[in-house]
């Protein structure tokens, strides 16, 4: 039989989360939103707390939580902000690689380290040239002995700048695109390692978003996370595990959308009469639900499927790309409730709608999410 219903120790993970988010992260949002900072200080109650990386499994040190779990952990955080919990999300993004194909000793070293401490790790496969066309990697890996070595750039990368170690993505032969793509864990402190300029970005400003610059860099063998051919599934395998965590930042904007839009049409006057009581603002008002409670369950179900051992590439999609898009007219839809005031940094809508634009964007655009599913559509027919 399908249940909807949370367990008891499903809605204490809520209810910290929420309150989390209500107490430590909406008070400091709009200032880090401002001076695009992220709240370390945050982070580490967070962590604390076990709202970071919960997924990590409980041998190496974290809280073994399912996948389920996490995205309503997530989407309570992305309610306070979702800059603020896409830093935060980033290591489970990280960690996740390593979960799927790294050693005992990687596992135990890299997974352990983010689990013990309030460190950070970073996931970087996007280049300038390679984004939504990830077999197109330029970053280059060479062998040398028992060594490999990096050349390369990586864009758009959040926590670069703060991260203790890095899954780097790069490929023997470009030419052979996806063929010789490998990975590997590169620390932090590795010679040849350096950081660019912090981006300056559109919204989801208080997330660090950055370059990771690769000149002649050293990595031992040990630290191959993903042999030449290996890396891109691993890759896929990866974002498969973790879109539908964009869904559930997703979920916690519109819902924040949804009750700021609400309470403010109850309050608003116009012609005699709170805006709340106008048909035009209640349908807007009932399609902002109706988005949020279908993305919701399409999270929800591919959590689960996940949670079950199933492989994901289409559901993980479905509630990545109709999660991101429904956010995206959501938070547009509440400002337009807002009106003039909704333009005005004085309302949190208007940073809903900044914040809620990447969405369509990383982990692979709503365009790209179409192409999975059509894939894996003509795939069933076939």
């Amino acid at each position: 039989m399908i249940g909807f219903e949370l367990s008891e120790d499903q809605k204490e993970f809520q209810r910290v989360a929420r309150e989390f988010a209500k107490t430590k992260i909406i008070p400091v949002a709009a200032e880090c939103d401002q001076h695009s900072k992220f709240p370390h200080e945050v982070f580490k109650e967070a962590h604390k707390l076990g709202l970071v990386a919960p997924n990590i499994p409980e041998e190496y040190g974290g809280m073994g939580l399912h996948e389920l779990e996490h995205v309503i952990i997530t989407e309570e955080l992305a309610y306070g902000c979702t800059g603020i919990q896409t830093s935060m999300t980033a290591n489970a993004l990280a960690a996740t690689p390593v979960m799927i194909a790294g050693t005992e000793e990687q596992k135990k070293k890299y997974l352990g380290m983010i689990a013990r401490e309030p460190l950070y790790a970073a996931y970087a496969i996007t280049e300038p040239g390679a984004g939504s066309d990830a077999a197109a990697l330029e970053c280059k890996a060479t062998q040398v002995g028992d060594d490999w070595v990096l050349n390369g750039q990586k864009c758009f990368i959040t926590n670069a700048s703060i991260a203790s170690w890095y899954v780097i993505f790069a490929t023997v032969d470009a030419s052979q695109r996806h063929k010789t793509i490998m990975a590997f864990i590169v620390d932090r402190d590795t010679p040849g390692l350096s950081i660019g300029r912090k981006e300056d970005k559109m919204g989801q400003r208080a997330s660090d978003t950055a370059t990771v610059i690769l000149e002649d860099v050293k990595v031992h063998k040990r630290q191959v996370l993903a042999e030449p051919g290996k890396g891109f599934k691993v890759a896929m395998e990866t974002f498969d595990r973790t879109r539908p965590d964009i869904g559930a930042g997703a979920c916690g904007l519109m819902r924040r959308a949804l009750d700021e839009s609400a309470r403010y049409a109850l309050e608003r006057k116009t012609f005699g009469t709170a805006i709340a009581n106008h048909q035009a603002i209640q349908f807007m008002i009932a399609d902002m639900a109706i988005k949020y409670e279908a993305t919701r369950l399409l999270v929800h179900k591919a959590a689960w499927t996940l949670d079950q051992g199933a492989k994901s590439s289409i559901v993980s999609s479905y509630s990545k790309a109709f999660g991101a898009d429904a956010a995206m007219q959501v938070a547009t839809d509440a400002v337009q409730i807002f009106g003039g005031n909704g333009f005005m940094k004085d309302y949190p809508v208007e940073k809903l709608m900044r914040d809620a634009k990447i969405l369509q964007i990383y982990e692979g655009t709503s365009q790209v999410q179409r192409m999975v599913i059509a894939r894996n559509l003509f795939a069933s027919y076939q």
